[in-house]
């Protein structure tokens, strides 16, 4: 069996050789094919990666009281839209100090302004610098590490010390080529010490996330004083089973904090940290969907020129089947013979087409700044592919050529 199997290898290498510029054709169509699918996949694949890096960095087992969840409110028609009010900052802090779940820590934080300019001695900033209000736990709960220096204490929170942590990009900018630990910046006149710089986080679809700069939350709010101020209330459970209970307890102490009867509904959102993630990452399955599309699509035609070369191929070499037959070939032998030849070029197209496939993905999640990462669900994907359109086209050619009749086979010129 086995040497059958090699010597239609080597006659259908032969008859590839014999024809090479229909092959070199033919295996290209498959290519374009598989290459789209492929490509599509891979960027995919490198978006997805990416967004799981960016936003999974709080973990799966925080989660934040905010205003609003994550959901698109619409107007119009019956539908009433609800305004919640915003979380104050009594209202975080009376949550901070009733909150008492075990094995959870609370964060209190707020925005101050996305446009400060900070200054060292004479240097400063463009005013794109991004001051936020922080306490003690914010860091450990936002997902954030310090490459140098430290974090914030309940010293420097109590007190409210003229401290501040900033983010990588100071090291390329304002601080270059110092150490920055100690050195003392201004913002709006006020003079911090930094204590602390956080490693780098790079950027999320385009927004800088190492251009900031956190200070105690009472500091920031004796210097960014402005109406309707909306705080947010992170909780980071130690246990990942305990954050089910540990939601049901925020929405009664909440519910609390607001003095809401049983009647009314809640005012404030539950927001988990990886709820974002699984939303986006939601809508990158129709990317996928479609990518799948745009490739059957494509492989389609693939299929249809590989069977009409084979059919081709089968009507050209009719006279050889009819001698093979006249010497004692069996129809499964003649079959098989065809049907290995359709199955390398097939194979070499998807071979191709998954080589160009990853580089055009490569080079379009680079120029994106995606994370790239190898799909091998799209390699499996094209082989497979590529090996089911190999068996259909060739399975009509294949049947074609062990049907004919080798007197009239003979007789043919």
């Amino acid at each position: 069996m086995f040497k059958l199997f090699r010597e239609n290898v080597r006659i259908a290498l032969g008859s590839i050789r014999t024809q090479l510029l229909r092959t070199i054709l033919t295996v290209l169509i498959i290519a374009i094919g598989i290459t789209a699918l492929v490509g599509i996949l891979t960027v995919v694949s490198a978006l997805e990666n990416t967004i799981s890096t960016k936003f999974a960095s709080m973990g799966a087992n925080t989660f934040n009281v905010n205003q609003y969840g994550n959901v698109v409110r619409r107007r119009g028609g019956e539908e009433r839209v609800i305004i919640n009010p915003i979380i104050s900052y009594p209202e975080a802090v009376n949550f901070k100090n009733k909150y008492k779940f075990p094995f959870t820590e609370t964060s209190v934080s707020f925005t101050a302004t996305t446009r400060a300019e900070v200054k060292y001695e004479a240097t400063k900033t463009d005013p794109e610098i991004t001051v936020l209000g922080v306490d003690e736990n914010y860091i450990t709960n936002s997902g954030l590490e310090t490459n140098s220096g430290r974090n914030f204490t309940p010293f420097d929170i109590q007190n409210n010390t003229y401290t501040c942590i900033v983010g990588s990009d100071f090291m390329k900018g304002l601080l270059k080529d110092l150490n920055p630990i100690d050195k003392i910046i201004s913002i709006r006149g006020a003079k911090f010490k930094v204590i602390g710089v956080l490693k780098e986080k790079g950027s999320t679809f385009g927004n800088s996330q190492d251009l900031r700069v956190l200070i105690p939350i009472q500091v920031a709010r004796s210097l960014f004083t402005a109406p309707n101020i909306n705080y947010t209330i992170s909780i980071m459970v130690a246990q990942k089973e305990m954050i089910d209970q540990a939601i049901d307890n925020t929405i009664n102490t909440m519910r609390k904090v607001r003095k809401l009867s049983p009647v009314n509904d809640n005012n404030f959102a539950i927001v988990r940290s990886d709820d974002l993630i699984n939303r986006i990452l939601s809508i990158t399955q129709y990317l996928g969907i479609a990518s799948w599309i745009i490739g059957i699509i494509t492989i389609l035609g693939s299929s249809i020129a590989l069977m009409n070369i084979m059919i081709v191929s089968v009507t050209e070499r009719t006279r050889e089947i009819g001698v093979r037959k006249a010497l004692g070939a069996k129809k499964s032998t003649i079959a098989f013979q065809f049907f290995i030849e359709t199955l390398l070029i097939g194979q070499m197209g998807g071979f191709i087409g998954i080589i160009f496939g990853i580089l055009i993905g490569f080079v379009i999640a680079s120029a994106m700044s995606f994370a790239f990462v190898i799909p091998w669900g799209a390699i499996m994907a094209a082989f497979i592919t590529s090996f089911i359109v190999a068996v259909i086209s060739g399975l009509y050619p294949a049947i074609k050529a062990a049907k004919l009749d080798p007197i009239e086979a003979l007789r043919y010129e």
